[in-house]
């Protein structure tokens, strides 16, 4: 049912363009992967711009085990813990070790974090027993340090960056992938790229949801395109909740930052009422689906839409320590120096992706994949806060590496021809097709699942793909709808054997973790769906 490629096309008459290395995606993960190709011909692809990447947007900061007291096996320790038995341990080791040598690099480097008198100033988020996350102008961590990353990558004379740039479809001769077909969207041109490896960094899938923090481009592409190209993909049941996204009508779901629950931030529900040591033992700092969960229970013990963070016990200088937070609540006339600000859970990071081993390597040889798109082992069921940018750090950098080792090999140059299967002359209106998918996921993929509405949704999701798939598009959006349909499908497939509640999937109709059957993870391919433990 679901096409091979999205688009009909001949690489025999299109352009082609060749490089060294070609990465898709240029958040901490891509950029960080690219650096370490600088000595290259390296090309690095956005489907829109930084400002655009999840990591721009990132506010709480980076968990690195860098403080006094604080040690890398102790990071090791409560990344384990939150992944809920799934979590590779290996992954994980690499994640706490390499990423105190990565920090360091950094700030060797030259980027600088929020401290004084040569010491960094940490904070604490949900999960942690320590307070080891460091920040930059308070809530500012993602636009520093992609402006940082960024600059470096454009000052390197081989590492060149395109802009409206988006990645349809790759291409592959038996298990090898050998190119990829790009819509620029500045000329409006369809070229092929030719290269020795490729290296997908494009984000996560929050706007499969009605709710989220991603920025509007993050729609899951660059899964569904390593999907339909035959690569694995894993963990696609579990997607992480923000507990906390500003809540008002007509606003967007601007994230509140853990970091103001961990700085004293209180969540009270809407009779005033503080709720969340009765839930866990760490209250306001528990596991995000643990506050996402103790949240959507006490909105419907209110009737309401929203609970609210005090933020009147936090004794630093509000504007300062939380500027964009602060920024943004003020244009909606919340000084949340004074009133409580009204929060709800929304869409915010993939643990699930593309298969990966420790290096990036994916199952089809010459494509890597790093950063919320890779699905290392790191997180397991629910991801550990403010571990995300360490990790497209860690991971990005030794994607990176290992590329570099195919530097020595041949540019693939086998020609294809494809004709889209189209069989009727059909109308979609693709952005009522993405509110639905959107509406449809967020009602019965979300937090809280259960069979017969997991049911209902697989059952919508394969009526769609009877048409939707007749319709050959031949521009973004339409691009955008077709593969939030296919991975919204896969998730949704994925959450419906995992008869048990484990991090993020939680299921009302199987609420405990059961771990003599499902102590395992769910691997998808065009082949199927199987079981690895």
């Amino acid at each position: 049912m679901i096409p091979e490629f999205l688009i009909s096309f001949n690489t025999g008459t299109l352009p082609c363009e060749e490089m060294d290395f070609l990465v898709i995606g240029g958040g901490i993960a891509g950029l960080s992967a690219a650096l370490e190709l600088k000595s290259f011909n390296t090309a690095v692809i956005y489907k829109d711009g930084i400002s655009e990447t999840c990591t721009y947007n990132a506010q709480g900061g980076i968990a690195c085990a860098l403080g006094r007291g604080d040690t890398p096996r102790s990071h090791w320790e409560d990344t384990m813990a939150t992944g809920c038995g799934i979590a590779d341990p290996e992954a994980v080791e690499i994640l706490v070790n390499e990423g105190v040598d990565r920090m360091r690099h950094l700030v060797e480097s030259g980027l600088v974090f929020d401290g004084t008198k040569g010491e960094f100033h940490f904070t604490r988020e949900g999960g942690h027993s320590c307070s080891r996350i460091l920040h930059i102008e308070g809530d500012s961590v993602g636009r520093n340090l992609m402006s940082f990353l960024y600059s470096k990558a454009t000052s390197e004379k081989n590492l060149k960056i395109f802009h409206s740039h988006f990645l349809i479809d790759l291409l592959s001769a038996e298990n090898r992938i050998t190119g990829a077909l790009i819509y620029d969207g500045k000329n409006k041109r369809i070229f092929v790229a030719r290269a020795k490896a490729f290296i997908l960094a494009a984000g996560g899938a929050g706007n499969l949801f009605q709710e989220t923090t991603n920025p509007s481009g993050i729609t899951g592409d660059g899964m569904s395109v390593a999907y339909r190209r035959g690569a694995e993909l894993a963990d696609l049941e579990f997607y992480q909740f923000h507990p906390t996204t500003f809540y008002l009508a007509g606003a967007p779901r601007f994230l509140i930052s853990e970091s103001v629950r961990g700085e004293g931030g209180i969540l009270k529900n809407a009779r005033g009422e503080r709720f969340m040591p009765d839930y866990h033992v760490s209250g306001e700092l528990a596991p995000r689906d643990v506050v996402t969960r103790a949240i959507i229970d006490h909105m419907k013990l209110t009737g309401t839409n929203c609970v609210y963070l005090d933020l009147s016990g936090i004794k630093d200088n509000l504007p300062k320590r939380f500027p964009q937070i602060y920024s943004f609540c003020m244009n909606y006339g919340i000084d949340i120096r004074k009133s409580m600000v009204p929060v709800r859970p929304a869409a915010h990071y993939f643990m699930g992706g593309i298969k990966t081993d420790m290096w990036g390597k994916t199952s089809l040889e010459n494509l890597f994949a790093c950063g919320e798109i890779a699905c290392t082992g790191v997180h397991g069921a629910n991801r550990l806060a403010s571990n995300s940018l360490l990790e497209g750090l860690v991971f990005g950098s030794r994607a990176g590496r290992k590329a570099a080792e195919k530097s020595g090999m041949k540019i693939g140059r086998n020609d294809i021809k494809y004709n889209f299967p189209q069989r009727a002359d059909i109308l979609i209106d693709r952005e009522d097709l993405k509110r639905s998918i959107r509406s449809l996921m967020w009602r019965n993929v979300g937090i809280e699942r259960e069979e017969a509405v997991l049911t209902t949704a697989i059952r919508k999701f394969d009526d769609w793909k009877k048409y939707a798939f007749l319709k050959e598009f031949s521009d973004i959006t339409g691009f955008e709808a077709l593969n939030m349909l296919i991975i919204s499908s896969l998730i949704t497939e994925a959450a419906s054997p995992r008869k048990e509640s484990r991090g993020t999937h939680f299921r009302r109709d199987y609420p405990a973790e059961n771990n003599s059957e499902w102590k395992k993870h769910i691997i998808v391919s065009r082949n199927g769906f199987r079981i690895q433990d």
